[in-house]
């Protein structure tokens, strides 16, 4: 079994991974936290709430990168292209979860890939990931009459908008279309808009509350609409895929992964 690294192991999916690895009884051999924290030899079960598990915090570096072989990112954009500079230089694989990326950063992440195996999604859970297969379907059948609108929400604390999985729905859509997306999105509306075009996609966002994470896919065509919705009431479920992944990762060549492909959904499109 390969050894588990998490970076940010402080925040609310970094204190999930390690509750879903001290559940599956994964081998958990390291949990970092920015340098010069307080949490810095904090144990990471007790902070994560399932216990003591002998792991202490330690100190994101160099130091630590060689304490685990397969490391799981769920920071920000900013630091986990740090994280990855640690990783490509030390020959660690990577699970990255981390939304919200400019192209340049991007850019960076396929660059990277072409020295170690990462997997890369903007959504971990097994049950978004068959959304993104599902929605397939559903826009060759109904793509070219219906109107599509991606509706999204989260808590309040979440930073960008609309959600990477948003973001992801739409792409796949467009791709099954033959839109190019740039082109066709539409990100909220307001005023006298005109009618609605019927190529575009449109993206509806929500933030309040701890909402986790709703995603619905809606094919509005005249008469009958369809919507597939996925409803996530645990982060847990962001971190059982992620977990996944970093197992799927062991002894793969370098490259640039997706769930579909962990999942052996990509086999099916």
């Amino acid at each position: 079994m390969p050894a588990i690294g998490i970076f940010g192991a402080n925040g609310r999916m970094g204190r999930a991974l390690t509750t879903v690895a001290n559940e599956q009884q994964l081998n958990l051999t390291a949990a970092t936290v920015r340098a010069g924290s307080s949490l810095i030899g904090v144990d990471a079960g007790e902070l994560a709430g399932c216990g003591k598990l002998g792991l202490a915090l330690s100190e994101t570096g160099t130091n630590s990168i060689n304490s685990a072989d397969i490391w799981v990112d769920f920071t920000m954009p900013e630091a986990m292209l740090t994280h990855l500079q640690l990783a490509v230089a030390a020959k660690k694989a990577m699970v990255i979860g981390v939304t919200g990326l400019t192209d340049a950063q991007y850019q960076q992440l396929q660059q990277a890939s072409e020295h170690i195996p990462i997997v890369w999604a903007p959504n971990m859970s097994v049950g978004v990931n068959l959304l993104l297969h599902l929605v397939q379907t559903a826009a060759r059948v109904m793509g070219q009459t219906a109107d599509i609108e991606i509706i999204e929400a989260h808590h309040r604390y979440k930073k960008d908008a609309p959600s990477g999985t948003a973001m992801a729905i739409g792409a796949t859509i467009a791709k099954t279309l033959g839109r190019d997306l740039s082109q066709v999105a539409v990100y909220g509306r307001e005023g006298i808009t005109g009618e609605r075009k019927q190529q575009s996609i449109g993206f509806a966002t929500v933030r309040g509350g701890d909402i986790i994470g709703d995603h619905t896919a809606l094919f509005a065509d005249l008469g009958e609409r369809l919507e597939i919705s996925h409803k996530a009431s645990s982060r847990n479920t962001f971190a059982q895929g992620a977990l996944r992944a970093a197992l799927w990762l062991q002894n793969k060549q370098p490259g640039l992964y997706s769930m579909q492909q962990v999942l052996g959904l990509a086999d099916l499109t």
